[in-house]
């Protein structure tokens, strides 16, 4: 099956856990043995190799620099410059790789179905380049508005204006309270551009003002369910509502603190929970009996989103294995047609629509 996963920060797993991701993720996992300055040491799960022997062929790519207030205890960069300078490092990244062959950039529906057509055309895939749309995770390097343009030039196409905590556009996790007004003036300025409002970690205060505000494609690139694990990361069903009627899509995510309830990090453990690849279809079913179809879920993974093996279901290994969600969902009545729309045609659709 052919794979579009909407989440992944493959620019933070290069330049700040210093992985070389031509590298395959066995080789990732030998490189750092008795390292011991991330708790996911050892334990990748992302790499270029194991991305093609997936047949995962697009991805959405993040680039992500939080600035923070001196006294904060969630880490990040202390002025909107340095976290600006920050991003065009993990750009220049994602350029260099390009270089080499390794990806390839997305910005338009042109290049949307060329890379579609190149990894369905019936040659092994193990040589073609990724496809990646360009997206930021928490809008606080966005110096000022004009920025905005800028980056759009260089390819962004997608932008959750929150991540962890208060931000300067707007609330995110485990924060409260409304955007002020440079946050609408950022969504003004991106439905101009057509850029993508990536619903994902807004707070729920901000999160209905963005989709009051905005009236350009929205999608939720890495989201599960209130209903199912009781925290505030996740969508309560009335909210998963409010972003199915907006058309958009949904991608699951595969972080287990996501996916069980009372998870505690560096204590639990996914098999101690039971936490598997099931346990994520159960999130993106409830999606879909939500919707009365299969038309608004995809895969949005986060794997190595600052974890690895350790916080993953227990049977994921690499990246590859999201390829065994696709017979989990067979096994539960979904049709070919419905595992198509879930692995990368509702994706698709909604660029096809939305990019000229």
């Amino acid at each position: 099956m052919f794979i579009i996963d909407a989440h992944l920060d493959l620019s933070m797993n290069a330049m700040e856990w210093n992985r070389d991701l031509r590298n395959n993720v066995a080789t990732l996992r030998h490189l750092e043995k008795g390292m011991t300055d991330k708790p996911d040491r050892e334990r990748a799960t992302v790499s270029f190799p194991d991305l093609r022997k997936g047949n995962i062929g697009i991805v959405v790519a993040t680039q992500i620099a939080r600035f923070v207030k001196p006294d904060s205890i969630i880490p990040g960069w202390n002025s909107p410059e340095q976290a600006w300078a920050q991003t065009q490092g993990q750009l220049a990244w994602y350029k260099a790789m390009e270089e080499a062959g390794e990806i390839t950039p997305i910005t338009d529906k042109k290049s949307l179905l060329q890379q579609i057509e190149l990894w369905n055309d019936g040659t092994p895939n193990d040589k073609k380049p990724i496809g990646y749309i360009l997206s930021l995770e928490g809008a606080d390097s966005i110096i000022d508005i004009s920025y905005l343009e800028k980056a759009h030039q260089y390819g962004l196409r997608a932008i959750g204006p929150a991540h962890y905590g208060p931000g300067r556009y707007s609330n995110g996790t485990d924060a409260t309270g409304k955007m002020q007004q440079n946050g609408i003036d950022l969504l003004k300025e991106m439905e101009r551009l057509n850029i993508i409002l990536d619903a994902t970690h807004l707070c729920d205060d901000a999160f209905w003002q963005a989709l009051n505000h905005y009236n350009g494609p929205v999608w939720a690139s890495h989201n599960n369910c209130r209903s199912l694990v009781n925290h505030n990361r996740q969508y309560s069903d009335e909210m998963i509502k409010a972003l199915i009627s907006r058309g958009a899509v949904i991608g699951g995510a595969l972080d287990a603190w996501m996916l069980v309830p009372d998870w505690e990090r560096g204590v639990s453990t996914p098999q101690g929970t039971n936490c598997n690849l099931e346990t994520v279809f159960r999130h993106m079913d409830h999606i879909c009996q939500l919707a009365g179809n299969a038309n608004h879920i995809g895969v949005g993974s986060d794997l190595d989103g600052a974890f690895g093996t350790e916080q993953s279901p227990y049977d994921l290994n690499t990246i590859a294995d999201l390829q065994k969600l696709v017979p989990i969902f067979k096994s539960h009545g979904y049709s070919d047609e419905d595992l198509n729309k879930i692995f990368h045609q509702n994706w698709i659709n909604f660029l096809v629509k939305n990019w000229d």
